[in-house]
């Protein structure tokens, strides 16, 4: 299984944007799924938002009522949706999987990690 994240880029603060998370060599219905970034200068990656297999979503405080994570399980996708930006969400966005969502939310020991996307917010 692959996970391919896309759609960084660089916006103002304010903007949105729109991130995605494709799944390939797998079905993405059997796999919870998680956004996960890494500052600038920080070793530490923490967690953003998550989805479950069934759809239910969680977020991390700092990003709750701005982002919005959804899953189309025909299309192998995952959308995080990012709106309001402030400068201190700029990151790099990485998309893992597990079929334990309690791994996820965890952010330890996943099983599939995608390549990361790069956003970068300017004031």
């Amino acid at each position: 299984v692959q996970l391919q994240a896309s759609g960084g880029g660089l916006v103002q603060a304010g903007d949105s944007l729109r991130l995605f998370c494709i799944v390939s060599g797998g079905t993405l219905s059997n796999y919870a799924i998680g956004w996960f970034r890494q500052a600038p200068g920080d070793v530490r990656r923490e967690f953003v938002a998550a989805v479950s297999l069934n759809g239910d979503t969680y977020y991390a405080n700092a990003v709750e009522g701005r982002f919005t994570i959804s899953r189309d399980n025909a299309k192998n996708t995952v959308t995080l949706q990012m709106n309001n930006l402030v400068v201190q969400d700029t990151a790099v966005y990485y998309c893992a999987g597990d079929s334990k969502l309690d791994v996820v939310l965890g952010g330890w020991g996943l099983d599939y990690w995608g390549k990361g996307t790069l956003v970068t917010v300017s004031s």
